[in-house]
């Protein structure tokens, strides 16, 4: 069984405005702690929690997953082995946590949490809209494929059209899942997604709050639509809308 992504970020210079966007968009319980950041409990009853903070030096402004495991020094070894660039050290935040980060080797900033099943955050019971989808892009998908099945294990199932490939992929235990394409510009791109009800009713109220549309609602297959948004710090979030 692969390494599960447990966790997420959305990074940007006003995490403080940010908390104030989301709690208001998701209806997300936002809670400060020390040194600025803002730990997320979406209380949508499943996906996974997150924080908003700033991004860490040299790093892209954007969203980030994070991938769990036992002995994520192992891991970030490994990932340098396979081509990737720490970015962050093994660092232990005393009775809080300890974490690491590094560039794909398409540019994609990547988190390691420690920790095992039994240590996953759990998500409170409620009915907001749940984080339970990650999308990398990059310009050589199928090379992404193979650096990621062989450093975190993960079954990623491609498909090649004519002008689009896509990896969807199953990450290990629990209900979040991802997928890996083409870049739409050739530069690498890394999106955390919410499912919402009604893309055009997210959107709008997005763009009440200070927020910008960036990606209109498009329909990727027979019973999914996606949908972009820029929240008022410039960082872009995704939106899914699946078919029943």
């Amino acid at each position: 069984m692969g390494n599960p992504v447990t966790w997420f970020e959305i990074n940007g210079p006003q995490p403080e405005q940010a908390a104030s966007f989301y709690s208001e968009l998701f209806g997300w319980h936002i809670e400060p702690v020390e040194g600025g950041y803002n730990l997320i409990d979406t209380h949508a009853a499943r996906g996974m929690n997150g924080g908003l903070g700033r991004p860490p030096a040299d790093a892209q402004l954007g969203s980030i997953f994070y991938v769990q495991g036992p002995d994520i020094r192992a891991l970030l070894d490994k990932a340098q082995s396979l081509g990737g660039k720490a970015v962050t050290p093994v660092t232990e935040i005393p009775d809080m946590v300890t974490y690491a980060t590094f560039t794909d080797p398409w540019g994609n900033l990547i988190g390691l949490i420690k920790g095992d099943e039994t240590d996953a955050g759990s998500v409170s019971d409620g009915d907001n809209p749940p984080v339970d989808w990650f999308e990398l892009s990059c310009s050589e998908p199928k090379k992404a494929w193979d650096f990621y099945r062989a450093l975190f294990g993960w079954t990623i199932e491609g498909s090649e059209g004519e002008e689009v490939m896509h990896g969807e992929i199953n990450a290990g235990s629990g209900a979040v899942r991802g997928g890996i394409g083409s870049s739409r510009d050739g530069e690498p791109h890394m999106e955390v997604y919410a499912s919402v009800d009604d893309l055009t009713k997210y959107l709008e109220r997005a763009e009440g709050l200070g927020g910008k549309t960036v990606m209109p609602p498009m329909k990727v297959d027979e019973h999914t639509s996606i949908a972009m948004l820029a929240d008022p710090q410039g960082t872009v979030f995704g939106l899914y809308a699946s078919g029943h």
